[in-house]
């Protein structure tokens, strides 16, 4: 497979200094796909516009092991008229002259950070060839586990004393602020979120909640008075297991937890990491606020609102999750309990073994789940709730989770698309997918696209549910989608909570 690198992949790859980590892991998995990779002549010719004549004879060597496009493909009227709407700055028009390679599939797909290229290629119907690093990172995790030779470990809570200062993961947030290091030493016992691969730092996570009373002199516009939860430090490194989407979880969840109405992050936007976590918190809900003052430049303040009483966004259900709109239908679903816990890594039943569920497959971590239905009824729609009741007998099948719908996919044309759009969201591998397509030949599945919004702390069984008229028939067990009223949800909400 040919696979052609936008120049801000290389200039990445090749720079003296280390300045994206995930670089590494990705062009680790190029080889282990024994993918080919090429760069365009454009982006030689950047690369050699840099004042440094040391730096160019430097990259030229370093960019001599890579495969050269050498006949471009003729320029696509089609892409030309998209350019015309998006492109403004010179680099742009190098951009589309990258994106034409593809268009005109005269290499595979291609790798770029880079957002305009990303608008094009949805606008040219060729967002599936067009990856950035980490999206392509879940595509040869899920696609390849044979070659996954390394473990993702769950995210754990730790004291910052017991994570190493020293380590490299941290030398941005070393230049990007003065003093970093005092700083954290200063936060030796409280609490940070981790995530370690092969024993190597990869992601880590901390949070504040500020009480009306918060100083935020330095933000502009000035705050009003609020209580908030503060993403102190954030960082993470692609590697295709969704561990964003896991801190996110643990952001909202204790956000609810502290009954906050606001929660906020500053952040640089100077680096590629830097510019996918402010993506990852847009796409859920999160603004752009206003800048905060610091001895090393203007940082981006982004908010979300976090009133329980918002009004919700049914379309778009991420934009104000994790709450939901009361006018939405709510349904119970049965899920086996062998896929359980795959799906729903944070309801796991205390008579499982944690051990046996870490966080090493990306649809365990993602919110955005896939759940796969023969059901009868098909009718859901974006913002409705699914209650999801793990099954089992009278006493062990109990209600776990719930979840609000994204979308819903009943129009599917053949196995291999089935399986495209389940691949990274589902707890199943290809082989059981196909199995899953073929088993009732005139009864093809469909898929719901859901968002993994509550695990329920104390869990009603099969028998309360029975007792409590939201099952009537005790026999009569929750097969396919039956709609339950708000009056039943508030039930099974109140018992979970000691109510």
């Amino acid at each position: 497979m040919k696979v052609l690198l936008d120049t801000n992949i290389i200039i990445h790859r090749e720079a003296s200094k280390v300045i994206n980590q995930d670089i590494g892991i990705l062009f680790n998995w190029l080889d282990k796909l024994k993918y080919s990779k090429y760069i365009h002549p454009a982006t030689v010719e950047e690369l050699n516009r840099n004042q440094d004549p040391q730096t160019v004879a430097t990259m030229a060597i370093k960019i001599g092991s890579y495969n050269l496009v050498r006949n471009l493909a003729p320029t696509s009227e089609t892409l030309e008229r998209v350019s015309k709407q998006i492109d403004t700055a010179p680099n742009d028009a190098n951009d589309t002259k990258i994106l034409n390679e593809v268009f005109c599939d005269r290499v595979d797909i291609l790798i770029s950070e880079d957002k305009k290229i990303h608008t094009k290629a949805q606008l040219l119907g060729i967002a599936d060839k067009v990856f950035k690093i980490d999206q392509f990172l879940e595509k040869a995790t899920a696609e390849n586990p044979d070659l996954v030779d390394y473990k993702i470990l769950a995210v754990k809570k730790v004291d910052f004393a017991q994570v190493t200062l020293q380590d490299s993961f941290f030398d941005s947030f070393r230049e990007d602020y003065i003093g970093f290091d005092k700083w954290f030493n200063k936060k030796a016992d409280e609490i940070a979120y981790v995530c370690y691969s092969n024993n190597i730092l990869s992601a880590f996570l901390y949070i504040k909640v500020e009480d009306e009373n918060e100083n935020y002199s330095d933000i502009e516009p000035n705050f009003k008075r609020k209580k908030r939860l503060k993403i102190g430090t954030l960082k993470v490194i692609s590697n295709g297991f969704k561990i964003g989407e896991r801190f996110l979880k643990i952001i909202f969840d204790n956000a609810l937890q502290y009954g906050v109405t606001e929660i906020y992050v500053t952040i640089f936007d100077k680096r590629p990491e830097q510019l996918r976590l402010i993506t990852l918190l847009e796409d859920w809900g999160f603004e752009y606020y206003g800048i905060k003052k610091t001895q090393t430049g203007d940082e981006k303040v982004y908010t979300k609102y976090f009133e329980k009483n918002q009004e919700v966004n049914i379309e778009q259900p991420k934009k104000t999750f994790p709450f939901s709109s009361t006018e939405s239908k709510i349904y119970i679903v049965p899920i086996y309990p062998e896929y359980h816990t795959e799906l729903f890594p944070d309801s796991i039943l205390k008579t499982e073994s944690p051990k046996n569920f870490t966080e090493n497959e990306p649809h365990r971590n993602a919110l955005s789940k896939v759940y796969i239905s023969r059901s009868h009824f098909k009718d859901l729609k974006p913002g409705d709730i699914i209650v999801f009741y793990r099954t089992g007998t009278v006493y062990k099948g109990v209600v776990t989770t719930y979840g609000i719908v994204e979308s819903i996919n009943t129009n599917i044309p053949d196995v291999n698309t089935f399986i495209q759009i389940c691949r990274k969201r589902s707890v199943f591998n290809d082989e059981e997918l196909k199995k899953f397509w073929n088993y009732y030949p005139n009864l093809k599945p469909f898929i719901v696209n859901f968002l993994y919004t509550y695990s329920y702390k104390k869990r009603p069984n099969l028998k309360w549910l029975n007792d409590n008229g939201i099952i009537p028939n005790i026999f009569d067990m929750p097969r396919g989608f039956r709609e339950i009223s708000r009056q039943d949800f508030i039930k099974i909400a109140n018992y979970s909570i000691g109510k």
